[in-house]
């Protein structure tokens, strides 16, 4: 290489060096490398899937899951657990007017008002697990404003769960919100 050839290739050396520097910074914040933010942090891995036995009546805890509704809503109290990746499950009964009944097992996860239906219960007390069950943000509107109730009022103060499964089940039981 001739010389006044290597002088302009060594003078553009610093804009190079300055572009590689913050290109890395870039990436590297973008994948997270940097970040000391415990709040953004990705849950920890799901624990495995055990389905409960069956809601029986007598086990079940009605609670309000908000003004004006027709149905019937309420929780087997023996299927409530808080497994140690911080998911509340339990088995869901919401029953309409009419007498009809819709059982479901799900999870709540706290920290980031999430919800996901692991099964839905049949008629002979067995379950249909569902294979492509995926985690969705929590409404406080429509079909699904329930998992919204027992989320705020019992389940989660704030971004932790409110406690372990047998408190959590008292406060349904004696119908003591958290707010």
């Amino acid at each position: 290489m001739n010389p006044t050839r290597l002088r302009r290739c060594l003078s553009h050396y610093p804009q190079i060096l300055l572009l590689t520097v913050v290109w890395t910074l870039c990436t590297s914040v973008h994948a997270g490398l940097f970040s000391d933010d415990e709040d953004k942090a990705v849950p920890k891995e799901e624990g495995a899937l055990a389905l409960p036995a069956a809601p029986k009546a007598d086990d079940l805890l009605r609670y309000t899951a908000g003004p004006g509704s027709s149905m019937t809503f309420a929780i087997d109290a023996k299927s409530v657990s808080v497994g140690d990746d911080q998911i509340v499950r339990f088995s869901s009964v919401i029953t309409s007017n009419s007498g009809v009944a819709n059982i479901s097992y799900e999870g709540i996860r706290c920290k980031t008002a999430e919800r996901k239906l692991y099964a839905t219960g049949r008629p002979d007390g067995s379950w249909n697990t569902l294979q492509d069950a995926e985690w969705r943000r929590i409404s406080s509107a429509g079909a699904n404003s329930y998992q919204a109730a027992l989320m705020r009022d019992f389940f989660c103060d704030g971004e932790a769960v409110a406690g372990k499964a047998a408190v959590i089940v008292e406060r349904i039981r004696r119908k003591k919100p958290l707010r």
